[in-house]
């Protein structure tokens, strides 16, 4: 049966039904066809909605959103170019230190790379850039702020397959950091190759950068407060995405005073649809979820994948390109919520620790989002600066290169990620 749901669930795909109703279709021919009643899937899917901890993913959606209506996106574009503007590339090298800035901020690839592309992809167009350059300097950048805590992917993972979510969020700070260095070395080889030229022509001084670093204090604030509230047991992951919230209301409306109830109500209404959008996903997966329970899909996974290779780091290299080939045809979130459940287990019984699969996991699947055929990120970036995909694509190689060369670093140097969460938690 999880084979016949597995096909019903790609032919679905392929005929162009929504991601949510083609889980949700498929997983139900398991409890019309299969042993168990059709009244379980319906519990299923009302019991996936009962949790306390997945109040976190509305939250943070709705707390990105807040923040980028507050007025605190406009301050870490300021100082983003004040760090990284005089840098070969100039308004590329911002557009990836500005990632950097929001991963502390957003937490969704999907949302950074859209405001960056129509905030910063006119100019940069403007200045001389190539379109695919741009849009992959933009979108692959983006990349970053799903790997920067906090970020609504690792909260489902850890969610899922009940892992700290704590330490999936510490554990992404070295591998985002390490991320923006490759990607603006790479922007910085292709811009000397091409005579790009820096947004400014001298070096930052002491003051313009404390002036930056001042004026943005409130949004590099944010992942500090929420990383120690979580760590010294102040509020749970769930209430971090209330004090999320709460947050950015009082930054936007006493502080900078720009959130206004036109604002407010932007930002609502963008969180309705994104939250809508991961819930009913969620909710239909929740079928598949018992499904794979009940035909021991993880048992299965387990032995086929101890049977390949007993060397931990060789099984992560297959998983990374199996996770690495899905998506570049599912949304990441449809991959974290159908394969956790399975994986988890499966790299647990195999000594592999889930935080460090958990971050690997989730930047090689957010990556798919960068890449043909039906990357989300891509197409948003590439429609709201009319690249053609080919371009886009050849443009994209090099940063795609950046980011996988990190991966497999992250692979076989399992400290990159664990660190920092060894150290705090």
């Amino acid at each position: 049966m999880t084979a016949v749901v597995s096909g019903a669930f790609f032919v679905l795909m392929f005929l162009g039904m929504p991601v949510a109703f083609a889980i949700g279709t498929a997983a139900f021919l398991f409890y019309l066809f299969g042993p168990m009643p059709p009244a379980i899937a319906v519990q299923k899917i009302v019991s996936a909605t009962q949790s306390f901890p997945l109040l976190a993913v509305p939250l943070f959606v709705l707390a990105g959103h807040l923040m980028n209506e507050s007025g605190i996106t406009e301050r870490l574009i300021k100082l983003a170019s004040v760090l990284a503007g005089w840098i070969r590339g100039g308004l590329a090298q911002v557009a990836i230190a500005l990632s950097a800035l929001m991963g502390g901020v957003s937490g969704s690839a999907v949302a950074d790379a859209a405001m960056e592309a129509r905030i910063l992809g006119p100019s940069m167009l403007a200045r001389g850039y190539s379109r695919g350059f741009t849009c992959a300097a933009i979108a692959v950048g983006s990349l970053i702020t799903a790997t920067i805590p906090p970020s609504i992917g690792l909260i489902l993972y850890g969610f899922l397959g009940n892992v700290s979510i704590g330490r999936l969020f510490v554990g992404g700070i070295v591998p985002g950091v390490l991320m923006t260095l490759f990607l603006m070395v790479t922007a910085w080889i292709v811009a000397t190759r091409r005579g790009y030229a820096p947004e400014r022509a001298t070096l930052p001084s002491v003051r313009e950068v404390v002036s930056g670093v001042w004026e943005s204090k409130w949004a590099l604030a944010f992942p500090v407060f929420l990383i120690v509230g979580i760590r010294y047991g102040i509020f749970t992951p769930s209430e971090a995405g209330a004090f999320a919230v709460a947050y950015a209301v009082v930054i936007g409306t006493v502080v900078y005073r720009e959130l206004t109830v036109a604002k407010l109500v932007t930002a609502l209404r963008h969180s309705l649809t994104d939250t809508g959008m991961i819930m009913l996903i969620i909710m239909f997966s929740s079928m598949i979820g018992y499904m794979i329970t009940l035909e021991r899909v993880p048992q299965d996974a387990t032995t086929f994948l101890a049977g390949l290779s007993s060397n931990p780091q060789v099984l992560m290299l297959l998983l990374v390109a199996f996770l690495a080939f899905l998506g570049m045809f599912l949304e990441s979130t449809v991959i974290t919520l159908l394969l956790t459940p399975i994986l988890v287990p499966v790299i647990t019984r195999l000594g592999i620790d889930p935080v460090h699969f958990g971050l690997v996991m989730m930047t090689t699947v957010t990556l798919g989002g960068m890449t043909p055929p039906v990357g989300v990120a891509m197409y948003t970036v590439c429609g709201m600066l009319d690249c053609p995909m080919d371009e886009y694509t050849r443009e994209a190689l090099p940063f795609l290169a950046a980011v996988i060369a990190l991966i497999v670093l992250m692979v076989f140097w399992p400290g990159l990620v664990l660190f920092v969460p060894n150290l705090v938690f």
